[in-house]
């Protein structure tokens, strides 16, 4: 089924809907019906494009560090900015954000010695991740 558009495909007008028909007795109704408000209707065209590139990059912001140029701080900005026009308040604690900023991806030799722990059963195969991600 499509979708009504929210602009008129002329003028650029506002669209509005009215009529409705029930698809089961195929009742209509006539008027001015406002359409279902859409949670992310009040977004800009900036967080609407900030919210696909963390969907595609499956909401890692280290990626889109590298994707949008921005460093992590403004990106977490950002998406909390988001948050908040959505209606809801950001859970984020300052600790956990601080030990994202501080923490920096192993080095080779690092890499190896976690690598090694695991192979041994020293620690977990989550810890490793952990470690070899940085964390």
């Amino acid at each position: 089924m499509l979708t009504v558009p929210d602009q008129c495909p002329l003028c650029g007008g506002e669209i509005i809907v009215t009529r409705l028909q029930c698809r089961a007795c195929d009742t209509v109704f006539e008027g001015r019906f406002a359409p279902p408000p859409h949670p992310f209707s009040d977004l800009t065209k900036e967080q609407l494009h900030f919210l696909e590139v963390f969907i595609r990059n499956e909401g890692k912001l280290k990626h889109m560090e590298k994707e949008m140029k921005l460093s992590y701080p403004t990106l977490r900005n950002r998406l909390q900015a988001i948050i908040r026009a959505l209606g809801y308040e950001p859970g984020l604690d300052a600790e956990e954000d601080e030990s994202y900023q501080e923490a920096t991806v192993p080095d080779a030799e690092e890499r190896q010695r976690v690598l090694d722990a695991l192979e041994k059963g020293e620690i977990s195969f989550d810890e490793a991740m952990r470690r070899l991600e940085g964390g």
